[in-house]
């Protein structure tokens, strides 16, 4: 068969009506419609060609071919957005989808997606509402602002605030303060896209407040002041704080009026990008600023995520004076950008609990993981470990309980080594790259931790005490897999 020209191996891959007729992709029937069973077929019968042709197979297995179009198919039937266990100490993990709601904003978010809501209903004037008004209230009381308004995400709050306040005008920004977030979103591509021209002022590490004051002429209409919450510049650095900006800004508008005699104000506005709304003194000087300080020191307007440090879903947040708001909430961006009910359930949900900030850090996940005793994680380390050796067959693996840093993750408190414990497990018999494989690949409920020195690690910190359990089972049906795969070979 190795001789075989590649002509005639063509020949023999089957029909997708043959392959449709295998007992393993018939079986399927009940579940799919035909069209979708044959998509997949003929996805695996192209997948088999592509190999020939290429020289990486030399035969023709229909049964292989029938198992790849059963693949396919199957994949149909399982969700590709699931659950997933966290154990890789990366509390707001961006790619595991930040912050976990906490179960108050979960019980919201069922309740209004499983029938009608109040979206846009104000039960008072029995008339239409604005979704704006569900979570407005709760940021003004929490942040000191007179108004707000909640839009998809960070970055889409930052584009409305600078196409409203700025387009065709400039934005002032310290060079050291022109921040790439994830994804390469930059601060200077939202700018072009706003329509705003970025005038750049300073140097990468040292901006004073005289370069924001040569870069006020006449054209200028913002103060922009990005707070870099995804890294830090340490050593011969400076920056402008809030406050000066402030007094700088009414300084030109005072200037302003007297010349022209028009309010053709300029605005100071931060992009404080994490969205803390309590100050995390386990953090110490590395805690994030709070919305509220900004406001006090003299913002117009702050924007922030709902899903970083605030610990909600996701969600970008301005707050600030009511007039600025008010022409926010009327620009046609605003409805593009608008959030749905689910997430203005969660959000408003979220709020509330800070209402009582205890509360807060003991009911949000975010809060409570960034600021949990390391005491605690490591008492919870030692049960996910006791849990992994019960599962254990003999000789296969050592498990220890060992300390570790742990991180926030989502562009938050970048310098901050927080303390943590984790599960450590080292391979006799396998390996931490094979067994990370099975266990993000082959479960149901992926399981994701991280591999230091050829061993695994589930860290206990972003674990929650349930999860301890199914990740201890994973591990043990990696074991179990290896050994039914090996009886089989022998």
């Amino acid at each position: 068969m190795a001789n075989t020209p590649p002509v005639d191996l063509l020949r023999e891959l089957p029909q997708v009506e043959e392959l449709l007729r295998c007992p393993q992709v018939s079986a399927l029937e009940p579940l799919l419609p035909h069209a979708v069973l044959a998509g997949c077929a003929r996805a695996a019968v192209e997948e088999t060609r592509r190999a020939l042709l290429g020289g990486e197979s030399r035969s023709v297995d229909v049964g292989a071919i029938a198992d790849g179009a059963c693949a396919r198919a199957l994949a149909h039937l399982r969700p590709s957005l699931r659950r997933v266990i966290n154990a890789t100490g990366v509390v707001m993990h961006t790619n595991l989808g930040r912050s976990a709601l906490a179960e108050e904003a979960v019980r919201a978010v069922q309740d209004v997606a499983r029938g009608y809501s109040t979206l846009e209903y104000d039960t008072e004037a029995m008339a239409r509402g604005s979704r704006h008004n569900h979570v407005e209230r709760l940021v003004c009381s929490l942040t000191g602002a007179e108004a707000a308004i909640a839009v998809n995400n960070n970055a889409a709050a930052v584009m409305m605030v600078i196409s409203e306040f700025a387009k065709g005008r400039a934005a002032v920004v310290s060079r050291g303060e022109l921040v790439e977030i994830g994804g390469s979103f930059r601060i200077p591509d939202i700018m072009a896209l706003s329509g705003a021209n970025m005038r750049e002022v300073g140097t990468t590490n040292k901006t004073h407040l005289a370069d924001y004051e040569r870069a006020l002429d006449a054209d200028a209409a913002m103060l922009l002041k990005v707070h870099p919450s995804n890294y830090r510049m340490l050593g011969f650095t400076e920056s402008v704080g809030v406050s000066a900006l402030r007094k700088l800004a009414d300084k030109e508008n005072a200037r302003r009026v007297s010349t022209t005699g028009e309010a053709d104000e300029v605005l100071v506005y931060e992009d404080q990008g994490s969205g803390a709304l309590v100050r995390l003194a386990c953090f110490g000087d590395y805690a994030e600023p709070t919305a509220a300080e900004s406001l006090r020191a003299g913002c117009d307007l702050v924007s922030f995520s709902g899903d970083k440090l605030l610990g909600g879903p996701q969600a970008g947040i301005v707050a600030g004076r009511r007039d600025l708001v008010a022409r926010l909430k009327k620009n046609p961006l605003a409805r593009a950008l608008r959030l749905d009910k689910m997430t203005l359930a969660a959000l408003e949900a979220t709020l509330r609990l800070y209402l009582n900030p205890d509360e807060a850090l003991r009911k949000i996940p975010t809060l409570r993981m960034l600021s949990e005793p390391a005491d605690a994680v490591r008492s919870r380390a030692e049960l996910l470990a006791e849990e992994v050796r019960r599962r254990l067959p003999e000789g296969c693996a050592e498990v220890a309980v060992v300390p570790e840093t742990a991180r926030a993750g989502g562009g938050a408190l970048p310098l901050c080594d927080i303390d943590t414990h984790a599960a450590q497990i080292s391979f006799l018999r396998g390996s931490a790259q094979d067994c990370e494989r099975f266990l993000v690949t082959c479960r149901e409920v992926p399981v994701v931790g991280r591999i230091k020195k050829e061993r695994l690690l589930l860290d206990a910190r972003t674990l929650a005490e349930a999860e301890a359990v199914e990740a201890a089972e994973a591990v043990g049906a990696y074991f179990a897999a290896r050994e039914d795969a090996g009886r089989s070979a022998s």
